[in-house]
């Protein structure tokens, strides 16, 4: 994977409250997201002091520990997690953590990013590209078949997460799904993850984004994002604002 423009490793975390606040909120809607898509699979995660954390292997490309506070314990983190089967990864989310004695090395590492509510986007959408939320669960295979390359879907995307607090959003061009997001609410921020395009990225936020404003007026946007990919959000008026890092398990 890409890991971006920026160099992370074992800095110290320094933000000012604004900025704080921000990637708090930022994180916790992550981490809320992947307890969703766990719960979805059957596995029961936990907010615990400092982290989420699943004991049982979670889901493809989803981690088994997200920090929520940069005074999180790497040693108490990973007692939580189950590292003794392959895959285990941990999602350390102020890029703070040395996990290398732990037996992990880094997976890829990224900014998360915030867009303020009510900002304009810049340009617009692909023409003939119409975005609106999947209604019905038996679009689910469509739209993770068309997030992974025209693969066939596994799975990964269950119908529970369909409706409260997630959407997940489809860009269609002549019936065909060429492009995508997910959208998830928490208290005070809507993150948006898994975007992909057919196309290129500025022109799927740029439908995105006001998508996400008709469906949750007045709330800033967050994810996290590196190298191009975090250039394209950056064009589209998100700022990063602050650091984080995937550890893969290999010992």
């Amino acid at each position: 994977m890409d890991a971006g423009p920026f160099s992370v490793h074992h800095r110290p975390v320094i933000m000012d409250d604004e900025n704080s606040a921000l990637v708090r909120a930022a994180v916790r809607n992550n981490a809320e997201w992947c307890d969703a898509v766990c719960r979805a699979h059957g596995l029961a995660g936990e907010f615990g002091a400092g982290a989420w954390s699943s004991t049982r292997r979670t889901p493809p490309l989803y981690p088994d520990a997200v920090s929520l506070t940069p005074q999180a314990s790497a040693a108490d983190l990973v007692a939580r997690i189950d590292t003794a089967s392959p895959g285990c990864s941990v999602k350390d989310s102020f890029a703070c953590l040395d996990l290398e004695p732990l037996g992990f090395e880094t997976l890829f590492e990224a900014q998360w990013i915030h867009r303020p509510a009510g900002k304009a986007v810049s340009g617009a959408s692909a023409r003939d590209v119409t975005w609106g939320p999947l209604t019905d669960a038996g679009s689910l295979p469509e739209w993770e078949s068309a997030w992974n390359d025209g693969d066939e879907s596994e799975g990964l995307f269950r119908p529970e997460l369909l409706g409260g607090d997630s959407t997940f959003l489809a860009a269609r061009s002549e019936g065909r799904i060429v492009a995508g997001a997910i959208a998830s609410r928490s208290a005070s921020v809507v993150g948006i993850s898994n975007l992909f395009t057919s196309a290129d990225e500025e022109s799927a936020w740029a439908g995105c984004l006001p998508e996400v404003a008709r469906l949750w007026p007045g709330l800033p946007v967050v994810g996290y994002e590196s190298g191009e990919s975090l250039d394209a959000a950056v064009r589209q008026g998100f700022t990063p604002i602050g650091p984080l890092r995937v550890w893969l398990h290999t010992a």
